[in-house]
């Protein structure tokens, strides 16, 4: 089993920035990939950052392009969501995900999930 703990989240004005971390621990051996997912209330959890723990390929959603970057410490097991020019449409729990099989938009297809940090974003 893999387990993740995100930190970092907060209440930041319009244009602030926050820096997110997720913790892995466990089963960490063989993960691929790490994933942000966002969830506001009463919408679907959508997809934000996605990169490999090795340096490589990384997948940033359209609407964070220019403002978010996913980066990783892998000596540290540690995944970082560096969020620039935050928006209140940005306001929403956001989760760490990890995979063993790839990169991937669709949050059904990551296999460990942590419990979500509160992002909110005031104008």
């Amino acid at each position: 089993q893999v387990q993740l703990a995100e930190s970092g989240g907060g209440l930041v004005q319009a244009g602030g920035s926050l820096r997110l971390s997720c913790a892995a621990s466990g089963r960490t051996v063989g993960i691929y990939g790490m994933g942000w997912f966002r969830q506001a209330p009463g919408k679907e959890r959508e997809f934000v950052a996605a990169t490999r723990w090795s340096v490589g390929s990384t997948l940033l959603a359209d609407s964070v392009k220019g403002r978010f970057t996913i980066s990783t410490d892998n000596a540290k097991n540690t995944v970082y969501l560096q969020m620039n020019s935050l928006k209140p449409e940005d306001t929403a729990v956001y989760y760490c995900a990890a995979s063993r099989t790839g990169l991937f938009y669709h949050p059904n297809l990551y296999n460990y999930w942590g419990q979500g940090t509160q992002v909110t974003v005031s104008s």
